[in-house]
């Protein structure tokens, strides 16, 4: 059974940083694009960031110079390293193939900016 588990959100002042893990069991992870979406209340889930299983990266407008994908193909593992976050980063964020798979969304993990 394939399970994605996200964790390392939280309340954090604008300009701070968190990094984002996201931890898939099964056998997706080695073939798949993988990507983190982010969902603000009231808004649709939208992609912010996606990584292809050799390193490739595609960053949304909003995130791009701030936010870092990566992955850990040994540890099936993917991060996002979130930098300078602002206000309107606050969402919760979810891991998924790209395109994701409706049957792998997750719990997800809540991001806060806020002073």
């Amino acid at each position: 059974q394939v399970q994605l588990v996200e964790s390392g959100g939280g309340l954090v002042q604008p300009g701070g940083s968190l990094r984002l893990s996201c931890v898939i069991s099964g056998s997706i992870f080695s073939g798949w694009t993988m990507g983190w979406y982010h969902q603000a209340p009231g808004k649709q889930r939208d992609l912010v960031a996606s990584i292809t299983i050799d390193g490739r990266t595609i960053y949304a407008d909003s995130v791009k110079g701030r936010f870092t994908i990566s992955r850990d193909n040994a540890e099936n593992t993917v991060f996002l390293q979130m930098n300078s976050l602002k206000p309107q980063d606050t969402a919760m964020y979810y891991c998924n193939t790209v395109p994701a798979t409706r049957a792998y969304w997750g719990q997800g993990t809540q991001v806060t900016v806020s002073s």
